[in-house]
């Protein structure tokens, strides 16, 4: 997801009371084998893992153009921070032990992403409205687990120094989740400017800023294909009077309950809106395979009790899925590198059995392609 604490949704989740589904797959129990320590025997997409970060919660790692670099966010209090921030990875074979903070250290930041040329970097921020951490949402009788819709997050523009060049955002309510398309034309956000969670698509050349998405619901953390002309997201479409007034109340209150989505497609005006998933749950944080035809992302829609979060596959038909990764607690947050022959992505694999969320590099793998172990 695209909100603080998402990557320690799969503990909360499994307190919330959820929907009867089609077909409930049983999660096999697996160990880590002694000579791939990252990786299980079932994921067959993968080679030659390296794990980045070694402490806190780091996650929403995405590639610099070149597929050299990486932004992320954490919360990492050796790195001298108390909430997440941003930070940059200019190499990913191995974690430099101090990576350089570019956002402010200030407030709350999350959803980093590279513009052309990998020089400058956005970021949504709450420094300038709160330049405090924002305190957590207090506990609810039902224990439903909530994210926070902060009013103060604005989009900013900052070069690897963490100089802010530029403030893209500055209309009231939520605005963040930006990501750019692989031809540097367009920026995709979420924002709260007209009431509801939907996306917007920023021109860059023209500076114009168009609503996409007008459903109720909340849609967000969206990517762009391969070929920029489709956008990706995850959305909730509340239906029933009763689902509708509960969504309405929370975002009132600045905040969303994240355990009924799915994945949808559509064309950058909006048209063409397709819906991929219908799994129930919660599925989210998808991205295009390179190949245009497939998404990965994340759910736990396989499970009974809301935990663990495994990443599958998907065609665009919503046929042929497929699940990718089987750690028994969370994988999350998959982008595949810009030249195609990487996967990053989240995760609680390898952490002693405590909450820290890692980041994780592998060459991907498809069937029938020989493995190359290094």
């Amino acid at each position: 997801m695209k909100i603080m604490s998402k990557y320690i949704l799969y503990s909360i989740l499994s307190l919330v009371p959820t929907v009867a589904l089609a077909q409930v797959v049983a999660v096999e129990s697996v160990e880590l084998p002694a000579e791939k320590v990252l990786i299980y025997q079932q994921e067959q997409f993968f080679s030659n893992m390296r794990q980045l970060t070694f402490g806190g919660d780091n996650a929403e790692a995405y590639w610099s153009f070149d597929s050299k670099q990486l932004v992320f966010q954490s919360n990492f209090s050796k790195w001298g921070v108390k909430c997440d921030q941003i930070f940059l990875l200019e190499q990913t074979e191995e974690l430099i032990p101090n990576p350089p903070m570019i956002s402010t250290g200030k407030g709350r930041t999350t959803c980093a992403y590279f513009m052309p040329g990998d020089s400058v970097m956005l970021y949504a921020s709450t420094h300038i409205g709160n330049a405090n951490c924002p305190p957590p949402p207090a506990p609810r009788p039902d224990r439903k687990y909530l994210w926070q819709i902060d009013p103060n997050y604005d989009i900013f523009f900052a070069d690897k120094q963490g100089n802010i060049m530029h403030q893209l955002t500055s209309t009231p309510g939520y605005d963040a989740e930006a990501t750019v398309s692989p031809d540097g034309k367009y920026i995709v956000f979420t924002s709260t400017r007209n009431g509801d969670l939907d996306l917007y698509l920023y021109d860059i050349a023209k500076k114009t800023t168009k609503q996409v998405t007008k459903t109720l619901g909340y849609d967000g953390g969206a990517f762009f294909s391969p070929d920029s002309k489709k956008l990706l997201f995850r959305a909730s479409r509340p239906k029933t009077p009763e689902a509708i007034k509960e969504y309405k109340e929370l975002l009132a209150q600045g905040l969303v309950a994240p355990t009924d989505m799915e994945i949808f497609t559509c064309n950058l005006d909006g048209s063409d809106m397709r819906q991929i998933t219908k799994l129930g749950k919660a599925n989210w944080a998808p991205y295009f395979h390179p190949d245009g035809k497939r998404i990965l992302f994340s759910s736990n829609h396989h499970t009974q009790r809301g935990f663990p979060f495994n990443i599958f596959m998907i065609d665009l038909d919503g046929k042929n899925l497929t699940q990718i990764t089987f750690d028994n607690s969370f994988d999350a947050f998959p982008m595949f590198s810009p030249d195609g022959k990487k996967l990053v992505f989240a995760s609680n694999r390898n952490n002693g059995g405590g909450r820290d969320t890692n980041l994780f590099v592998t060459d991907w793998v498809e069937p029938g392609q020989q493995k190359e172990e290094k």
